[in-house]
């Protein structure tokens, strides 16, 4: 049984994945919802239908390992949280070996008809072309990466700043724990500004043959409705740039100029890749100007030829596409409301985030957000140590500013471990090196991420309004 519902509606704009999740936890909270959806009045050129929460692209939610896996973990979360969305996965799963795929036509089908059935949750097919009404004292703004210009438009006048549509460039993002520093050193070009990057050398031979594995990579094809959009300026992908001339990029972003091998002072290296720290946590480094859009598993055998990369682990491949997103850091709260109007919040991939779960987790955290402030009780975010406060410290916070006056540093990001305050390997009573060391971490992750959601939920519910008669 609900307890007695607050009278006035949260709005939602945008019924994807973040804004159906949202819209769920808030009415299941006793908070009722008006939930905006502009499809089919005004079609988008990736949706196909006009279903609440419909996967335009790939039908999976990726590995549903908990103890192994960030997005299993996140998954896991969710469910201790009951979510709509995993919920409704479980029951159309597909077979797809440990991952959870799902059939995408009856999953949207089945989420379109939970969020119907709701009483706590209207409906309405329409456009909100602008910024939402003053007298809407409560918005989540889930609209996703095809955000409508009008919309877009109002969000980029009112922050301040750039609203993105472009080809977002991503650079691949490693692991720092697999990366070996017998081969690889920290220094600055020049050494200026201190030792700041992570150097990883290549000989002549070493350089000719990554070059020619580079242009010899299957790509990713754009989408159709992504052909017309241009590259960002500056951010081309590094294959594109490698078409040029096989010197481009040894005069590039790996030109060696300014640097000396600290393990092999007299060998100059004829190219250089540098990696710069990504978070503050310094568990993540970035491949510097390494935008691709070589497919996944071509990215990884490719950038593991790299000399101090050969067993590297990647938190985020690279990549390029369209995408709509804030400078969150910049712009919003810890609680997802925008700074300069507080009335809104923002949830799923507008956010900063990538991935169907990170999108919807980060819509069951705004939503959860929302409600504790329509019940009068403390907005509190998830610890930093679970999967949900991993990726919203991200959102918030977590990336590292750029140094250039003007330069976006911050990138939108999957769930992964690297995002997770460091912890300290259990003892076993043996020591443990390679995929055991890096296995008994990762579990160790989970159980701690695990525990502290449920006090998380606990404190919550402690602090929800009481059940009504």
């Amino acid at each position: 049984m609900h307890s007695a519902p607050s009278a006035k509606p949260v709005h939602i704009v945008g019924a994807g994945l973040a804004g159906s999740e949202a819209a769920w936890q808030l009415a299941e909270q006793s908070v009722p919802v008006v939930l905006h959806e502009m499809r089919p009045t005004r079609p988008t050129p990736a949706h196909k239908t006009d279903g609440c929460a419909e996967l335009v692209c790939s039908n999976s939610f990726r590995s549903d390992d908990a103890e192994n896996n960030a997005v299993g973990l996140l998954h896991a979360e969710m469910r201790l949280l009951g979510s709509l969305i995993m919920r409704t996965a479980a029951e159309h799963r597909v077979p797809a070996g440990s991952a959870l795929a799902v059939d995408r036509d009856g999953f949207s089908q089945a989420v379109s008809a939970a969020l119907a059935a709701h009483p706590l949750i209207e409906i309405r097919r329409e456009e909100v072309a602008g910024l939402p009404p003053e007298d809407w004292d409560s918005v989540i703004v889930a609209t996703g990466p095809l955000t409508s210009p009008p919309l877009a438009q109002a969000i980029a006048a009112l922050s301040g700043e750039e609203s993105l549509a472009f080809f977002d460039a991503l650079a691949p993002i490693v692991h720092r724990d697999t990366i070996d520093f017998d081969t690889v050193w920290f220094q600055s070009r020049y050494d200026k500004s201190g030792a700041d990057y992570i150097n990883c050398p290549m000989t002549r031979e070493q350089y000719d043959g990554f070059v020619a594995a580079l242009l010899s990579g299957e790509r990713v094809p754009f989408h159709d409705w992504e052909s017309a959009t241009p590259y960002f300026d500056g951010c081309l992908p590094i294959e594109v740039m490698a078409e040029r001339g096989p010197e481009t990029l040894r005069h590039g972003p790996m030109k060696p100029m300014g640097l000396t091998n600290r393990h092999r002072p007299d060998e100059k290296p004829y190219a250089v890749v540098q990696l710069r720290q990504d978070n503050k946590l310094g568990t993540l480094f970035n491949m510097v100007g390494f935008q691709t859009k070589l497919k996944h598993s071509e990215q990884v055998r490719v950038f593991r030829t790299i000399p101090g990369l050969e067993r590297a682990e990647f938190a985020r491949l690279g990549g390029l596409h369209r995408n709509t997103y804030l400078n969150s850091p910049r712009l919003l709260d810890p609680t997802l409301r925008l700074k300069s109007m507080p009335r809104l919040r923002f949830a799923g991939q507008i956010t900063g985030c990538e991935g169907y779960v990170e999108s919807a987790a980060v819509g069951l955290m705004a939503a959860r957000f929302a409600a504790a402030e329509r019940h009068g009780k403390p907005v509190t975010p998830p610890p930093a140590t679970t999967a949900h406060g991993a990726l919203l410290n991200h959102i918030t916070g977590g990336h590292i500013e750029a140094l250039d006056a003007g330069t976006r540093s911050f990138q939108p990001m999957n769930i992964n471990f690297g995002l997770f305050p460091p912890i300290e390997t259990p003892s076993t009573g043996k020591r443990l090196r390679g995929a055991a060391r890096n296995s008994a971490k990762k579990q160790a992750l989970a159980r701690r991420a695990l525990y502290d959601l449920q006090a998380w939920s606990e404190a919550q519910i402690a602090g929800a309004p009481a059940a009504a008669e």
